[in-house]
């Protein structure tokens, strides 16, 4: 997927050079539809400090911001073992050099995402409600998702470009309350409008109004491609579609059962999850349509589990013409020359792993997040002693044995 990966950085560097120019563009625009000739350098400056700006943060801070905005939280492998493994197993199929951070969010409604700068600098966080539902081979399948995306450098570009989306946004919305409320005395002053300073308010304002829109469904159609790309190397680094398939419909089917959890979802990081739980709380995961973030689940689904004959990102390719139509596939020509033969491996089961053993590990991890502490009574019982208690003696309410909290501390 090298092929693949420089793709996706020459292409994430011109749209990125394309939204600085529309972001410029509505500077220059604004500043002589409300100044009047020469306004425009003015409206340069102010559009360049706020990129830039917003830029840097986003570089430098974009990972954090996305991480503290959805209230995840960083955990060591004795807080989530399974999860630990499963990260680290993902990492290690990927090809990957450093083990991505990891992090839990205490959310039932089940999902995950991945931030980061690069592959060195990069995030995985999944939601209690994925922990709880999944099996470990779905897991995988979820985990080897967002890998993809770290691999395939998508990361940093959606933040990228989720911030230049966001500095447009704003600078149109005042671009247009400036000059439909602050610009009318100026224009009436003006000693001489003429036609071209008539014709650059009317650009300006069709301008302020479309720049935004066309942003939004540039962005949305580029992160449908790479939703299918990052469903491509998941399948590839498992060597089980069923198991991405099955975990999909799993969680689109959870999210659209308690809708209000997923209201709560910020909508800044929606787009990042695997899938938007703001659409598909609202039953519009289903149909592709300008403002998807993301492809159709039911299709994404349709598609795995079409491969038959291999797990590589070149059946995948297969599988994604013959159940979409599309005779123009999703993997580079150039990918598909190099790519591997990588056939379906069903990964082996585990009998002991049951729903109740799942929903206790996901809560002993927050549990160790909120430093609780754990003893274990002669009798079997495992206390969980919040932090208040620290220092104590306590009674297990079995047996009624004594221990001393400061004794497991």
């Amino acid at each position: 997927m090298w092929e693949q990966i420089r793709s996706n950085q020459r292409k994430s560097s011109i749209l990125v050079v394309v939204m600085a120019f529309l972001l410029l563009a509505i500077g220059w625009f604004g500043g002589e539809g409300f100044y009047g000739p020469g306004g425009g350098t003015g409206g340069l400056i102010v559009a360049s400090i706020v990129w830039i700006f917003l830029t840097l943060i986003s570089y430098f801070s974009g990972d954090s911001i996305f991480l503290s905005i959805s209230g995840a939280r960083k955990i060591k492998r004795e807080d989530h073992e399974v999860l630990w493994n499963v990260v680290e197993e993902m990492k290690i199929a990927s090809g990957m050099a450093r083990m991505p951070a990891v992090y839990i969010v205490d959310d039932p409604t089940p999902n995950a995402f991945a931030t980061g700068r690069s592959p060195d600098k990069a995030s995985v966080a999944v939601t209690t409600g994925l922990l709880e539902r999944l099996t470990r081979s779905e897991l995988q399948g979820v985990i080897a998702h967002e890998i993809g995306h770290i691999r395939n450098r998508d990361v940093l570009y959606m933040m990228m470009i989720g911030v230049m989306i966001g500095a447009i946004a704003l600078l149109a919305d005042i671009g247009v309350r400036m000059l439909f409320f602050g610009g009318r005395g100026r224009r009436r002053t003006s000693s001489e409008g003429g036609q071209a300073q008539a014709i650059i308010m009317i650009v300006s304002i069709v301008l302020m109004i479309l720049a935004p829109i066309i942003a939004q469904i540039v962005y949305f159609a580029i992160s449908r491609k790479r939703e299918y790309l990052a469903d491509a190397s998941a399948s590839q680094f498992t060597r089980y579609p069923e198991a991405l398939a099955s975990a999909l419909e799993k969680i689109s089917g959870s999210i659209r059962k308690p809708s209000k959890d997923a209201e709560k979802v910020n909508r800044i990081i929606a787009p990042s999850y695997i899938i938007n739980p703001t659409l598909a709380a609202r039953g519009n995961g289903e149909k592709a349509n300008l403002f998807s973030t993301h492809p159709p689940t039911k299709e994404r689904v349709r598609i795995l589990r079409a491969m038959a004959s291999g797990a590589g990102v070149g059946d995948y390719d297969v599988a994604f013409r013959q159940v979409t139509g599309n005779p123009v596939g999703v993997i580079p020509f150039r990918s598909l020359e190099t790519a591997e033969k990588v056939e379906i491996k069903k990964p082996d089961e585990i009998p002991s792993e049951k729903h109740i053993d799942r929903v206790r590990q996901s809560t002993d991890a927050i549990w160790r997040l909120n430093k609780y502490t754990f003893i274990p009574c002669d009798c079997g019982t495992k206390l969980k002693v919040p932090p208040k208690l620290q220092g104590q003696r306590i009674m297990c309410p079995h047996c009624g044995g004594k221990h001393d909290v400061s004794s497991w501390l």
